[in-house]
């Protein structure tokens, strides 16, 4: 298992200027550790990461958009994988932190966690491609490539829940926030 604060590092050496989605205590660690105004939170809409993720593709095909997407999220909303792959965004890379828990509400576990494929599901759902990983070097080896292969692309990360931490998401719905992102978004 990758840790959760050593894959946001390895990320975040290789998005360039690609927008970012980010979902519940990922959007909170990787706000305070890239933050940057082509960031887009989705918190408080769980479920909606990738969602979210494919208007912003859609609306902006020149612009590389990445997905930090949890398990829990995510399996709120599969069907979000059919719409992806329908759409078939070619600037769309979905990265699913798979922990096996609901992290944001406690840690409570998964159904189904340890029998889930969601790589396999993606594929099943019509991604172009799909990867899993559960060892730091190997990602760290590939995740350049991969933020930059046609898409629609989902990674897997195997990650340690570790701790259940109290998150305070308040910052992250800043009208400052929103506001830089728009404007970004129309200088980018």
């Amino acid at each position: 298992m990758i840790a959760h604060d050593e894959a946001l590092e390895i990320i975040k050496q290789h998005v360039g200027d690609a927008i970012v989605i980010a979902v519940y205590g990922t959007a909170v660690d990787w706000h305070a550790l890239r933050p940057h105004p082509l960031n887009y939170f989705s918190v408080g809409a769980m479920g909606l990461a990738a969602s979210h993720g494919l208007g912003i593709a859609l609306g902006r095909p020149d612009k590389r958009v990445i997905v930090l997407d949890g398990d829990g999220s995510l399996t709120m909303a599969l069907g979000t994988l059919i719409t992806v792959a329908g759409a078939a965004p070619k600037n769309f890379v979905h990265i699913l932190w798979e922990n096996g828990v609901y992290q944001a509400n406690g840690g409570h576990p998964l159904p189904a966690r340890e029998v889930t494929d969601y790589a396999g599901v993606a594929l099943a759902a019509g991604y172009r491609a799909a990867y899993r990983f559960d060892d730091k070097v190997n990602l760290a080896q590939q995740i350049r490539s991969l933020l930059a292969e046609e898409g629609p692309v989902f990674v897997d990360l195997k990650i340690d829940p570790g701790p259940v931490k109290k998150r305070d998401y308040k910052p992250l719905r800043a009208q400052a926030l929103r506001d830089a992102f728009k404007a970004a978004l129309a200088r980018a």
